[in-house]
């Protein structure tokens, strides 16, 4: 019988691509620019226990200022200008700079990595160990999203998680599951701790130390907090799993993913074997994982004196590395790999070059979803929003204060997604506003890094969310659309961690 012909149902609506739905936020931000009055907070630096100097607003000074370019003529002509050179100067923030330079070197470390065969022998061990073991494979998820959730709890995991997106897709993708389950056992993870966190530097570090608590107390309710997050995070990804291995068409990306399962070579196929090279390539890459905590966390000096050695400082002391030194750190890693898995320089040099065309494209994502903060910044908006949300929360009771707090921070990470950078931009208006309403600070503390994490799994305006997506080729509307219900979930959590806080005076 021969075969019927496909019917034809008309064209496919066809979802906007990531780059145009971040292009039509910078238009939106654009508008509002037209719509808010400019103003702006004096601000000051501040000394903050653990962390060093931040910038910070201060409080009570918010005041109207000219624009800048006056004349609707002139102001249509300058919009349009900043409209369209907001990606470039995305792209030349320094914060963001940072962050593109380290995801195009991670992306070459990572290629390095993969050149050398021990990721596709360490991924096709796992695979056939989970098809022998239905228990083990059970245990995947939450094991890796636990271990992923300690990281953003304890040293503030964020944009580290991005390459390992090039790790567990592949791997959620051959035990049957979807693009999105892979993305998430690490994003997802560590957002979640990253929202929870009892002990992270960045996050809960900075906005106590502004709203003068003592540093990291209070992190006995916030280990329980981190439960219930890290287990309704792993629950979520769990169930949409086990739902997309039982019938594979109920993923948002299934059609995405038959593409990348007919370009992927099958983990289960190939040479099996794993080399004592492939072993000591894995051994390297888990220890380095640890040096990296290590090396990221705040400390003080461990040897009376070693700081004044020439070098050493890096490696003792001090307030710990950040974007530019975790980067070094993986470059200076890559080239080890390569030595050991066995590449000549010419191969291991292709290898990197060809990793940082891989992510390109995630850098430029990055850069253009900056050019969002650009354009508001540029027309003086963001303060006069952080002041009316402020000045909204005044006259509340404590718990209902509390949760307009978490209601507030929520909204402001929208436009400032850095943890530390809305911690400097709000703590300084809502330790002073909290006294004035009944919070405790240190649930003023807990409003802001839960305002400021949860929603981080959402925002396109958030570059680790977007680097994330951009390298697991997820369209970021899909993303959003298939979160939003743990988003809810977690908001409710949030709002019910607060009321207990107000409750027992959580301080």
């Amino acid at each position: 019988m021969a075969p019927e012909a496909p019917v034809s149902s008309g064209p496919r609506f066809r979802a906007p691509d990531t780059t145009l739905i971040i292009f039509s936020i910078i238009l939106l931000a654009a508008v509002l620019t037209w719509i808010i009055p400019p103003g702006a907070f004096e601000r000051t630096e501040l000394q903050v226990e653990g962390v060093g100097t931040r910038e910070v607003v201060v409080p009570g000074t918010f005041a109207p200022v000219e624009r800048e370019v006056v004349g609707v003529r002139q102001r249509l002509i300058h919009t349009v200008a900043i409209v369209f050179q907001a990606p470039i100067r995305g792209f030349a923030d320094p914060q963001v700079a940072d962050i593109i330079a380290f995801v195009l070197f991670i992306g070459g470390m990572f290629s390095i990595l993969a050149a050398t065969g021990a990721i596709d022998a360490g991924l096709r061990r796992t695979v056939l160990a989970a098809e022998r073991s239905p228990r083990l494979e059970r245990a995947l998820i939450p094991l890796f999203m636990v271990l992923f959730s300690l990281g953003g709890a304890v040293f503030g995991m964020a944009e580290e998680t991005i390459p390992f997106v090039l790790i567990f897709v592949p791997l959620a993708l051959a035990l049957g599951y979807d693009s999105l389950t892979g993305a998430a056992i690490p994003f997802v993870g560590s957002a979640a701790g990253f929202a929870a966190a009892f002990f992270n530097p960045f996050t809960v570090g900075v906005a106590q130390g502004i709203a003068g608590v003592s540093l990291f107390s209070g992190a006995g309710f916030r280990l329980v907090l981190w439960v219930f997050t890290t287990g309704i995070a792993t629950a979520f990804v769990m169930w949409h799993a086990a739902r997309v291995k039982r019938d594979p068409p109920k993923s948002p990306v299934h059609r995405l993913d038959l593409t990348k399962r007919a370009d992927a070579t099958p983990l289960t196929s190939g040479d099996a074997r794993f080399t004592g090279r492939h072993r000591a390539v894995l051994w390297t890459f888990a220890l380095s994982l640890l040096v990296l905590v290590w090396g990221v966390f705040p400390r003080e000096r461990v040897i009376e004196g070693i700081g004044t050695v020439r070098g050493l400082s890096y490696f003792v002391g001090g307030e710990g590395w950040y974007i530019i030194e975790i980067a070094a750190f993986f470059l200076g890693l890559g080239v080890i790999l390569a030595m050991l898995g066995g590449l000549s320089p010419n191969r291991a040099a292709g290898a990197f070059m060809e990793g940082v065309k891989d992510l390109a494209p995630t850098a430029v994502i990055i850069g253009i979803a900056r050019g969002i903060l650009v354009v508001l910044e540029d027309g003086q908006t963001i303060d006069p929003i952080l002041n009316a949300l402020a000045s909204g929360l005044e006259g509340t009771g404590s718990a209902l204060s509390a949760m307009a707090m978490f209601g507030a921070q929520t909204a402001i990470n929208f436009f400032v997604p850095s943890g530390s950078g809305q911690a400097a931009l709000t703590m300084p208006l809502m330790a002073p506003l909290a006294d004035l309403v009944g919070v405790s600070r240190q649930t003023a503390v807990l409003a802001f890094q839960m305002g400021d994490g949860f929603t981080n799994m959402i925002v396109p305006t958030s570059a680790v969310l977007m680097g994330v997506l951009s390298l697991a080729r997820i369209p970021w509307q899909t993303w959003a659309r298939w979160i939003l219900p743990l988003q809810v979930v977690l908001f409710t959590l949030g709002l019910i961690a607060l009321a207990i806080a107000s409750a027992v005076g959580y301080a």
